[in-house]
């Protein structure tokens, strides 16, 4: 009897150990800066999300958001001291972003994520370089310009944005009685609206104007006179607990921001025509986001 409850004592006390140690591993923070270091590879992810990120004709990664971060990692390497910083490209989703910056997979998201209180749980944010409305996408014929008018009908939204929440959110105290349709990516999400499965679609008003402006039939859409969301800041996603290394990207964004290059940056992606689109967007820097780049601060509006 001794024996036995000995045997199982142990066994219970190595499972312990084990799983402490799995859960060790699962939490230990990866240091971002000291892998630069050994590696000189910067681990980019990007999106298919013009004009932020894209691939262009050639396959090459291109964007709004991927010239901040060419940028950024030209100014990581002077503060680092490294004679360069090359940059490894990985495809993101919006479902699996964070998991990948958890894994290790990205070093830093550059694209267009949303920087909500509910996000930051789950990742940090870099000092934003967008601001955004969301609204939604509907076929012009259906005469849709406010939430009421899809009361009762369906909405698709992507999965792992925070348009989920938010039309769900709308939904309830609206009491519109929505039918809300999640799918994988932003393509699909406006797919449902231009073969009629779904009355609209809820995104990031520069995000659908851009999908609308490169469809076969741009005039076949409209986007709603309501917003869902008020003005929301879009930054670049890092590993929570990795403080030195987004220490060193908000000082290196800092000085981006409050160049005077940064001006051509935004009129490159905004106001001229978008590399292997064929369109161009026109639209104009806000104020809020021309204020931003004066004083640039990290204070989200949630």
């Amino acid at each position: 009897m001794r024996r036995s409850f000995l045997f199982c004592w142990s066994s219970l006390l190595g499972i312990a150990v084990m799983l402490a140690g799995v859960n060790a591993h699962a939490t230990t923070v990866i240091d971002t800066l000291e892998r630069i270091e050994k590696t000189g590879t910067l681990r980019v992810g990007y999106g298919d999300t013009a004009p932020f990120s894209y691939e262009d004709q050639q396959g090459n990664v291109v964007g709004y958001s991927i010239d901040i971060c060419q940028r950024l990692a030209q100014r990581l390497a002077t503060q680092l001291r490294l004679p360069s910083l090359d940059i490894v490209y990985v495809p993101r989703t919006p479902s699996n972003r964070v998991q990948l910056l958890n894994s290790g997979d990205i070093d830093i998201e550059c694209n267009a994520s949303t920087n909500t209180q509910e996000r930051r749980q789950s990742a940090q944010f870099a000092l934003s370089h967008f601001f955004v409305s969301v609204r939604y996408v509907a076929l012009k014929t259906s005469d849709f310009t406010t939430l009421e008018d899809l009361a009762g009908r369906s909405v698709s939204v992507a999965r792992g944005t925070v348009n989920v929440s938010q039309i769900n959110q709308v939904n309830r105290e609206r009491q519109l009685n929505l039918s809300v349709v999640p799918v994988e990516t932003l393509q699909e999400a406006f797919d449902l609206v231009a073969d009629g499965r779904v009355a609209a679609f809820a995104m990031d008003d520069i995000l659908l104007s851009t999908m609308i402006a490169e469809s076969d039939h741009p005039d076949a859409y409209a986007l709603s006179e309501e917003a869902i969301s008020k003005t929301e800041p879009l930054g670049f996603m890092v590993r929570l607990g990795d403080n030195d290394f987004a220490e060193h990207v908000n000082g290196a964004l800092k000085e981006i921001y409050t160049s005077s290059e940064m001006p051509l940056i935004y009129q490159r992606w905004f106001q001229q025509p978008l590399p292997g689109k064929g369109i161009t967007l026109n639209v104009a820097m806000s104020d809020a986001l021309a204020e931003h780049f004066i004083a640039p601060h990290n204070v989200p509006l949630d």
